[in-house]
């Protein structure tokens, strides 16, 4: 069913649906830089985040690749736990520099070192580069904390995109003894590459994230001229192994908080994940704000109460045995 969205968003909506039409005209909608602009400039309705004790640039070396990390301690004096942090943005678009915000956020909620990766994008390095790059970081995150004090929890949270590579690392690293993911946190996240679910389609069109925006962008992740999956084996292959919500699921899968938007066309599948999840017999929470949309995060000065509580919940969740 469709969403019946905020009041307080409708304004930004109105703008944005205007210049979406405006952007399809000129033949300009689906361009990366365009997109990756756009997206940055919803820092404009981002709250700052709060003041953490210790902030540091650094960078990692994956494949020749150097890869920008920042690191937030919010008390150097004590051993906290870690929280490995991807952002969203369908794998084109995103940084550390956009969610700052968002990383002292988590910073504060979940009392940890909070470590945020600007992985590689599409299409410049189409995937599998980006999950490469958060791989390496999950193997390695230690390395870049050699003189400050951390504890063995580890915990990893992502929205969107960022939901997509969290459950992706999850799958991946199952079996390996050496990778204890203590807890995992998604936002709205992007965990069906195959497009199946109803609100991909119910809430496709005038809630900011648009359905023909989605396919190119996993058009241009797994550098496919297109993503159907119905006329060609290969992609549906390619695609399906990939889509997290396709996967087996199992119960070693950590402790799990998935929060949705009513009004996001990736509600569907964040709501699957959590299900199957349990399932499985994994501890999941489950929340949704249905009067949201996706990306709701990035808006927080239009939607404040919303965005604070999203930090209670993730605090709250953070916080129990």
């Amino acid at each position: 069913m469709r969403g019946t969205v905020s009041i307080n968003l409708i304004p930004l909506l109105k703008q944005v649906n205007a210049g979406i039409e405006q952007a399809k005209a000129s033949g300009a909608a689906f361009e990366p830089n365009v997109i990756r602009q756009n997206l940055e400039n919803l820092s404009a309705y981002m709250i700052p985040g709060p003041e953490v004790a210790l902030i540091k640039n650094t960078f990692i070396t994956v494949a020749k690749n150097k890869v920008a990390v920042r690191i937030y301690h919010p008390n150097p004096d004590k051993d906290l736990p870690v929280l490995l942090h991807f952002h969203g943005g369908g794998h084109m678009c995103g940084s550390v520099k956009l969610y700052d915000p968002i990383s002292r956020e988590l910073a504060k909620a979940t009392n940890a070192i909070v470590i945020c990766i600007d992985y590689r994008l599409a299409p410049e390095h189409p995937y599998p580069s980006g999950l490469d790059d958060c791989q390496y970081l999950l193997e390695n995150y230690q390395e870049l904390l050699d003189g400050y004090r951390f504890s063995e929890q580890l915990y990893i949270a992502g929205d969107s995109a960022g939901g997509a590579i969290c459950t992706s690392l999850v799958i991946n690293n199952i079996d390996n003894s050496d990778i204890k993911i203590d807890k995992q946190i998604l936002i709205y996240p992007n965990v069906d590459y195959t497009m199946s679910c109803p609100s991909i389609t119910e809430n496709g069109q005038g809630f900011l994230l648009e359905t023909d925006k989605m396919r190119w962008y996993f058009q241009q992740y797994f550098n496919l001229e297109n993503i159907n999956i119905d006329t060609n084996k290969a992609t549906a292959a390619l695609i399906t192994a990939a889509s997290p919500l396709l996967s087996k699921f199992d119960s070693r899968i950590p402790k799990t908080l998935v929060i949705t938007a009513g009004c996001d066309p990736l509600r569907d599948e964040g709501t699957l994940y959590a299900e199957k999840a349990k399932q499985a017999g994994v501890s999941v929470e489950h929340y949704q704000f249905d009067e949201l949309i996706h990306a709701y995060m990035l808006l927080s000065k239009l939607v404040p109460e919303q965005y604070h509580q999203t930090y209670l919940i993730i605090k709250k969740f953070i916080n129990a045995k």
